[in-house]
């Protein structure tokens, strides 16, 4: 048995993007494994999150 994930890259804004990203995520056909926010830092140490990657895996194949 071989797993497989695919990795998406997801831009948001923290501030207005949070139904955009519900919607991504409820559209996804695999499980959702990791949420990892890419975190910046800005003007005066303000931190701010660009984008999220978000790992799926997938349905199981099986090996020949």
């Amino acid at each position: 048995v071989r797993m497989k994930y695919r990795v998406h890259r997801f831009d948001l804004k923290m501030t207005r993007d949070q139904g955009r990203l519900e919607e991504f995520l409820n559209s996804l056909e695999g499980e959702v494994i990791a949420i990892v926010p890419n975190v910046s830092l800005w003007f005066y140490w303000i931190h701010r999150v660009d984008f999220v990657l978000i790992v799926e895996k997938l349905a199981e194949a099986r090996s020949q």
